[in-house]
């Protein structure tokens, strides 16, 4: 039984068709696997850590993706987001520190967690060498003596004044713990508010010569700033005591107990959005910037280069220094992309 012209002609356009339209779909998975999608990403509002967000972008913006303006919260608040589906990914998950609020709001059940965006991050506590040195302080306890707490009393009431780090950020949560655990509540009083901003007037009481207490982490400006070992030390804890009971992480940090679990940044997708994109999950999986980097970064920032478009062209900075490493993370994506196209 012969075909028809017609029907000849009819399966040959159906045919072209749908060569032209396999060839398009190549086309996209291969170059521009995001292509047409939306992507949401949410950030903490520390604009510090703004920069590992804008790199992150940048890659996801040269795999097709439509990115949209970042949305901006607490730690806690964007896990809840990101389960909800109100954003699509951050990289600003601190494994260890903010476990809990990743756990509360659904852990992988709803999430993804990937990669190691920042790793070997470290905290704890410092004080100035010079005063280290003079009463023999080497441990945080040492601030239970009313003679050495009130080194560090800024105003007065006899307790030793700690810069703290702000509600929300995960960090206040393992100060407030160690206050108690260490017996320390009534010769020290955390200071909470605008970390930076309290920073900024700890910086000045040291180079005015007075003795200074404050928490940090690295990588950050501050440490380019107050120089560990020439201007100040850190402070160690007796014995690791941490809110979650789980004692036995990795606290040490160049041979010091510091009290706080050696971390590393990671990303989170939200679950939906992972599962139709992997081109995006494998490129957040292997974007990394190291902490001294990030430190050199946010140094620039500190000395002015703090706008928006300031941050984001040291992202493309970075980039263009690391180009042949970004592409290949690029290269590995879209070929995830391609793999999952073929299943």
């Amino acid at each position: 039984m012969h075909r028809s012209k017609f029907s000849r002609s009819l399966l040959q356009c159906a045919t072209a068709l749908s060569l032209a339209v396999a060839a398009l779909g190549a086309g996209a998975s291969t170059d521009k696997p995001g292509e047409g999608v939306e992507v949401t990403p949410i950030f903490p509002s520390i604009a510090e850590e703004r920069f590992r967000g804008e790199v992150a972008m940048e890659g996801l913006r040269e795999l097709g993706y439509d990115v949209q303006e970042p949305k901006e919260t607490e730690y806690g608040v964007m896990m809840v987001a990101l389960a909800s589906g109100d954003a699509d990914f951050t990289v600003h998950l601190w494994e260890k520190l903010h476990d809990k609020f990743y756990q509360q709001a659904g852990g992988d059940e709803v999430m993804v967690k990937t990669g190691n965006i920042l790793p070997g991050v470290s905290q704890g506590y410092l004080i100035d060498k010079k005063t280290a040195d003079q009463y023999g302080i080497k441990y945080i306890t040492d601030l239970k003596k009313p003679e050495i707490a009130k080194l560090f009393d800024t105003d007065g009431d006899g307790k030793a004044d700690l810069t703290g780090c702000n509600p929300g950020w995960g960090c206040e949560l393992v100060i407030s713990h160690h206050m108690k655990a260490y017996d320390l509540d009534d010769s020290v009083h955390v200071n909470q508010g605008s970390y930076f901003a309290l920073m900024a007037d700890t910086i000045t009481r040291y180079k005015e010569g007075k003795p200074i207490l404050y928490f940090t982490w690295v990588p950050q400006w501050i440490a380019s700033v107050l120089v560990e070992n020439t201007d100040v030390v850190w402070l160690e804890v007796p014995k690791t005591d941490l809110p979650d009971g789980n004692n036995d992480v990795d606290t040490l940090y160049k041979g010091k107990n510091l009290g706080f679990a050696v971390d590393k940044v990671v990303a989170v997708l939200n679950k939906d959005f992972a599962d139709e994109n992997p081109a995006a999950v494998k490129f957040l999986s292997l974007v990394q910037i190291s902490t001294g980097d990030e430190s050199a970064q946010n140094l620039k920032m500190q000395q002015g280069e703090k706008k928006p478009a300031d941050i984001e062209r040291h992202a493309k900075e970075w980039i263009a220094a690391h180009r042949q490493q970004f592409d290949a993370w690029l290269q590995e994506s879209r070929a995830a992309a391609a793999s999952q196209a073929k299943q």
